[in-house]
């Protein structure tokens, strides 16, 4: 994938025009998708620092939070200056769901609530979640009923993001679509991929632009594939959606939201960063990890490991510093390991770009018995459900 900025030449005039979600309107039409362990305050503050759009909490499910358990507060919380504050739910059903979506909007705890039908992991899939729950179209429904009637009331818009299908054989999203349009959501986002293709394979952006086709009253946004901002006005140009959703492809790298920023309002400047600057990132990624996690300096270095290896990704770095990145427990050891970078290094270009993280495999996914054999939900299924809010703690 090319992130040459002269791919699609810059106009000098706005590409897409801020996002309206209901009452809500967002200048920048990117929202970054909720990813567990990454989005909590820390690291969207620091991507809030390079660029504009709504950035989306980590995943929390509804039965966790209408019993406001210790963790599910903490992935709710929000910085003072934080906004607008944006809160992901999951669940599989509607009264759970609705009592969720009161407590966050009668305690003013959100200005936006999205709802997850796609996450493809499979302790959320097993259980009848995520993305394999629109084959059930009336519990899909009711559940995005239940979380609009909740929140309708203090002008908080619920959007709801989604993924093509179970798999092939069970697609789901122009159904989907419709029937949350139908029933009031403020916005649709559609990652191109199935449950099955989990993050493997090329992402299909037609069925993006069929999406866009098939509803006409509210935003639709595209996900999947956006590694650089030229990704993101190719996604636009071929499908004709409002905006887009920013998932791995920011992992290591805050700066694409100034570059889709730049790129949205039709200006030609991209963020490339030499080593210097990736390693004062790094740094101040990790101040910020500290006050959040309670003042526990060693779990807020043991979290900023994970993000080393997204940030150096094509730097020349060798593997024993890389290593010591990956036990650093304290803020000044933190600083004195990255001073010991090259760090006259200049960006390294196309090797500092691409996917992130594991692309994995397609799998066949978990799903409850006999899921995939009915739209239906018999009795049983209805009372597995019940069970699933109860001992489903995250994604």
């Amino acid at each position: 994938m090319t992130t040459d900025a002269s791919a699609l030449p810059a106009t000098g005039e706005r590409v897409l025009p801020p996002l309206q979600f209901g009452p809500l309107t967002v200048d920048t039409p990117v929202v970054l998708a909720p990813m567990a362990g990454i989005t909590n305050a820390a690291f969207r503050r620091l991507c809030r620092e390079h660029g504009g759009g709504i950035y989306v909490a980590e995943m929390v499910t509804s039965r966790a939070l209408v019993e406001r358990t210790r963790e599910s507060m903490r992935i709710i919380h929000h910085d003072p200056d934080e906004t607008p504050r944006s809160v992901q739910l999951y669940g599989v059903d509607p009264a759970t769901i609705g009592a969720a979506v009161k407590m966050l909007v009668q305690e003013d705890r959100a200005d936006h609530i999205d709802m997850n039908f796609g996450c493809p992991v499979p302790k959320v899939t097993k259980k009848g979640g995520g993305a394999v729950l629109p084959w059930k179209k009336d519990l899909f429904r009711d559940i995005v009923r239940a979380a609009v009637r909740e929140a309708a009331p203090y002008d908080v818009p619920v959007t709801v993001k989604m993924r093509k299908g179970v798999d092939d054989d069970h697609l789901t999203y122009l159904d989907a679509g419709r029937m949350a349009e139908a029933e009031g959501a403020a916005a649709v986002a559609l990652h191109g991929r199935t449950a099955a293709d989990y993050y493997s394979g090329t992402a299909d952006w037609e069925a993006i632009a069929r999406l866009k086709e098939a509803v006409s009253s509210i935003p639709v946004l595209g996900n999947g594939d956006i590694w650089s901002a030229e990704d993101a006005l190719r996604m636009v140009e071929q499908t004709g959606i409002d905006g887009v959703v920013v998932g791995r492809g920011c992992q290591g790298r805050p700066w694409l939201f100034a570059d889709l920023q730049a790129a949205f309002e039709g200006r030609p400047e991209r963020v490339k960063p030499g080593l210097a600057l990736v390693a004062d990132t790094i740094y101040r990624h990790g101040e910020l990890m500290v006050p959040f996690f309670g003042d526990d300096e060693l779990k807020a270095m043991r979290e900023i490991r994970k993000h080393v290896a997204w940030y150096l990704k094509g730097y020349p770095v060798g593997g024993e510093i890389r290593k010591s990145l990956g036990l650093v427990e304290t803020l000044p050891q933190l600083r004195e390991l990255l001073d010991t970078l090259p760090l006259e290094s200049p960006y390294p270009g196309e090797a500092a770009e691409g996917p992130r993280g594991r692309q994995g495999t397609p799998k066949q996914p978990s799903c409850p018995d006999g899921w995939l054999e009915t739209q239906d939900i018999t009795s049983d299924l209805e009372a597995r459900l019940q069970e699933a809010e109860l001992s489903v703690s995250g994604g």
